[in-house]
């Protein structure tokens, strides 16, 4: 495997037990996530994206197919414990629901709670603990109880518990689900800074639409399979294939693609806002102004 793959799914098929028609859930899924980059997962609910959240953490096991983290087969039935928790340790994970991961009625000890379960010395806990909430924003918030705090706040304890762990990589599952927009906002801005300051790999598991333009990649699953895989810009081009899965595009992207439809010609897939409003005054420019000798 490339050295510069961090995880990578070989078709992987996966079914739950209760499934009452015997379809799974995943149907030979592959892909490959790039070391340092920023995965977003897209799909409605029910898609299976959740799914590969917990497979590439071992919460779930595949029916059949291969997973290898950082070139380690972690679907190997003989795995040793060692290499099962150095496997857990470049991992990490971030649930929809902060209160899940929340077990201390102390901010800091609830982020120490993790390395010391591993074993990390007293010492080093110390200095993991003090950059993860000088990361996150939390010093002034470091003798308080977590469950008082707001709901961006939890998610913030929450991320700083996994990155006091020292991860590789971090799957955010749904993790701005339950937040208002500005608990939303909050943990975007979280996203990029880890993954360009700190160079962590960063899967973002969402229906998000807005949040997904924010990734390098989009992975758009739909049925138990990918059917889009680019970048943003490629794949909210696609815009009748995204409402073929039943989601949505960004506003942006809606915009100028009904534009389009209406006799314009504008790129495709913009995203952005700006990019939105710039192509839209350098149309005016263009067709407007320089009609009227402007």
């Amino acid at each position: 495997m490339d050295n510069n793959t961090i995880i990578s799914f070989k078709d992987v098929y996966f079914a739950y037990e209760d499934s009452e028609d015997g379809k799974g859930v995943l149907n030979g899924v592959s892909f490959d996530i790039e070391r340092g980059s920023f995965v977003a997962v897209l799909g409605h609910n029910g898609c299976g994206k959740s799914t590969i959240a917990k497979l590439m953490n071992m919460l779930l096991s595949p029916k059949s197919g291969k997973i290898y983290v950082d070139g380690m087969d972690i679907t190997n039935e003989d795995m040793t414990d060692e290499e099962f928790y150095e496997f857990r340790r470049r991992i990490g994970m971030v649930f929809q629901n902060p209160d899940n991961q929340i077990v201390t009625s102390v901010v800091e000890e609830d982020i120490a709670f993790g390395p010391e379960n591993i074993g990390v010395d007293p010492d080093e806990i110390r200095k993991r603990v003090d950059s993860a909430m000088e990361l996150m924003g939390l010093r002034q918030f470091a003798k308080a109880n977590p469950t008082k705090l707001s709901g961006g706040q939890k998610q913030r304890v929450a991320i700083a518990g996994v990155i006091a762990m020292m991860p590789e990589c971090i799957i955010f599952d749904e993790s701005t689900a339950m937040l208002d927009p500005d608990g939303r906002r909050e943990v975007m801005e979280i996203i990029n800074k880890l993954k360009n300051e700190k160079k962590i790999t960063v899967i973002l598991i969402t229906h998000n639409m807005d949040e997904a333009a924010m990734a390098d990649r989009v992975i758009v699953v739909n049925g138990g399979r990918i059917v889009l895989d680019g970048t943003p810009k490629q794949v909210f081009a696609s815009v009748e294939k995204l409402r073929a899965t039943g989601l949505d595009v960004p506003q942006p992207t809606e915009l100028l693609y009904s534009l389009n439809n209406s006799g314009f010609s504008f790129p495709e897939g913009i995203t952005s806002i700006d990019e939105c409003a710039d192509e839209i005054y350098k149309y005016y420019c263009d067709k407007v102004l320089n009609k009227n000798g402007k």
